[in-house]
């Protein structure tokens, strides 16, 4: 039915599963928090441990994670790292990410969509 369609096109299985894996990654609420502060500048692994509200290990642990993922670089500077998100593609996933959280959000907390019954 869909091989029909003249402008149908599905994606190839490696690179479903590459977005799938972004996804996942991305599935955090403190790898969102620290992919947002990378996208605002370079930065290390305390203030971005400051900034996410959580443990400087537990960061770095995050971080490993996501530079494996192609989402964050790693510049080192002596004895530091300083990290930056890999490319605008981040930006413009988190980005449309966070927009549709918000969209998703109003949507559910409008009068319009209450579950509540009308009064006639």
């Amino acid at each position: 039915m869909h091989a029909s369609l003249p402008d149908f096109d599905m994606p190839a299985e490696e690179q479903v599963h590459l977005a799938a894996e972004s996804f996942r990654l991305l599935a955090d609420p403190t790898r969102i928090k620290v992919l947002w502060a990378l996208l605002q500048g370079e930065s290390s692994v305390a203030c971005l441990a400051e900034l996410a509200g959580a443990a400087p290990t537990a960061v770095s642990q995050h971080l490993a994670k996501l530079r494996l993922a192609g989402l964050v670089r790693g510049r080192r500077e002596g004895t530091f790292v300083y990290y930056s998100a890999a490319d605008d593609h981040v930006r413009s996933l988190l980005a449309q990410a966070l927009h549709h959280a918000d969209h998703v959000d109003r949507e559910i907390t409008s009068p319009k969509h209450s579950h509540r019954p009308r009064t006639s």
